[in-house]
């Protein structure tokens, strides 16, 4: 059967107007709002004092010399599996508390839910509650209107720029880029990185809101996966609310359950949704109908969780008036231990690789064209571009020498034939080498000879090494 009209792909965003509530989970999400934007926000004026040739900000991603700094910890740019192991542990860490707890990353960590709850307080303290927010939505542009619109963007803004300039300051000194920023000097990035990420908060979080968990995250999609019977999420107990006062089973003299339909879990939703209804993609696990409902429940004189967090494999036992299981029991299962045991050796290995690297290393790459040189004498020479790094925060004196079990000579590039050289604090330096091996040397006739190039700090004598090949003649 064919119709001329076309099947509807996206559903109009319908306007949500989440009324302020009061309780438990509201409180932690503001303290968790307040915690999440101070560390954003302080972090990159944090200093930290590293010596002279350092840089004394504690967090610094140094893209020019390839360098991420934490505090005591220097990262360098090919030690980025320390990275990359985070990553690992961050998305494990994700697995391990949906799986246990349901999306309370997405409640109350994520940035569009932080961002999102910053914007609706600046809305709900300029503009009013959610009823004075539904009238003037629906009213006429009047002045009061644009009055109340332009004040409340013009916030919105303000935070917006916070956020996007607090973010370059990350990748650079943060009191001299902001002098720059005020006196036009600084790198076109800078201010490009700015506009970008002050258009995606204006827009996202006073916005789109809603619209980004639901149409742009993967992650809603991603947590059925995740979670199964046992998982601690926000539900509603229907074995006690149902039926609901106004439903037609009670006007009918059916018993009334706990649920009067007062609407208060939806009016204080941000996402806009009925938690009666069941499990649902948009649901966030924010927890504010827990407090609204437990709110309600209190002014009626019932027990408080007809909302509330719980695991619906306790559905058929509290439905038959037994007790639910004890919260550990639903968390301490194979799957979290699994994720939580994952996720403890990944950690205690990247603290282990942390701790036993050196604060010298060296890599060779022989120079394969040619890959020897027949000097005027009649010795064979090779030629390999050393790379030396030194970690430290301080000029020390390397020395580089090699091993092997036949007579080979090293001589270094424009160092006048000398093997010692001060290295430059946290540097890294390429350094070319010549081994030769004299005409009646058994390493001049024979194809391959195994050798091991050495550095050695002077000061300390730590050491690193890496062996090689010398190449004869056929």
């Amino acid at each position: 059967m064919s119709t001329d009209t076309p099947p509807v792909l996206y559903a109009p965003q319908e306007p949500i107007f989440p009324r302020k509530v009061k309780g438990f989970f509201r409180t932690f999400k503001w303290w968790i709002m307040a915690v999440t934007l101070g560390i954003y926000y302080l972090t990159p004026w944090l200093r930290w004092d590293r010596g002279p040739n350092l840089p004394d900000q504690a967090v610094l991603i140094d893209m020019a010399h390839r360098r991420f700094y934490f505090f005591w910890i220097e990262i360098w740019s090919h030690e980025f599996y320390f990275v990359a192991g985070l990553l690992i542990m961050a998305g494990l860490g994700l697995f391990l508390f949906t799986s246990a707890l349901g999306r309370v990353w997405c409640g109350y960590t994520c940035p569009q839910t932080v961002w999102t709850d910053l914007f609706i307080l600046v809305e709900r303290w300029i503009e009013g509650d959610r009823n004075a927010r539904v009238r003037l939505w629906n009213g006429k542009w009047t002045l009061h209107k644009w009055r109340l619109r332009l004040t409340k963007w013009v916030v919105w803004l303000l935070i917006a720029v916070a956020t996007g300039g607090a973010w370059v300051f990350y990748f650079a000194d943060a009191p001299t880029l902001l002098a720059n920023l005020f006196t036009f000097s600084a790198h076109p990035a800078a201010y490009l990185t700015i506009a970008i990420l002050t258009a995606t908060t204006f827009v996202f979080g006073g916005f789109m809101r809603e619209q980004v968990c639901i149409y742009m995250c993967p992650w809603p999609r991603i947590q059925a996966a995740m979670m199964d019977p046992e998982t601690i999420t926000v539900a509603y107990r229907d074995w006690r609310g149902e039926d609901r006062k106004n439903s037609d089973a009670v006007k009918a003299g059916a018993p009334q359950g706990d649920c009067i339909d007062c609407m208060a879990c939806v009016n204080v939703c941000p996402m806009g949704i009925d938690i009666r209804d069941g499990q649902q993609m948009e649901c966030i696990t924010c927890a504010l109908c827990i407090d609204a409902c437990d709110d309600v429940m209190a002014k009626i004189g019932k027990p408080r969780g007809l909302i509330d967090y719980l695991a619906l494999s306790d559905e058929d036992a509290e439905r038959a008036g037994a007790a639910p299981k004890k919260l550990t029991r639903h968390i301490l299962r194979p799957r979290t231990i699994l994720y939580t045991a994952v996720w403890s050796l990944i950690g205690v290995g990247l603290v282990y690789a942390l701790f036993v690297r050196s604060d010298i290393e060296m890599t060779v790459s022989p120079v394969r064209n040619p890959t020897y040189v027949l000097q005027s004498d009649g010795s064979i020479r090779n030629i390999y571009d050393v790379r030396l790094r030194n970690k430290l925060g301080e000029d020390r004196e390397f020395h580089l020498s090699l091993t092997s079990d036949e007579n080979l000579r090293i001589e270094l590039e424009s160092r006048n034939n000398l093997l010692s050289f001060t290295m430059p604090a946290d540097a890294t330096i390429l350094q070319r080498v010549y081994v030769t091996a004299r005409p009646q040397d058994p390493a001049a006739s024979q194809a391959r000879t195994d050798l091991r190039f050495w550095v050695e700090d002077l000061g300390n004598e730590d050491k690193a090494s890496q062996s090689t090949i010398f190449n004869g003649k056929e």
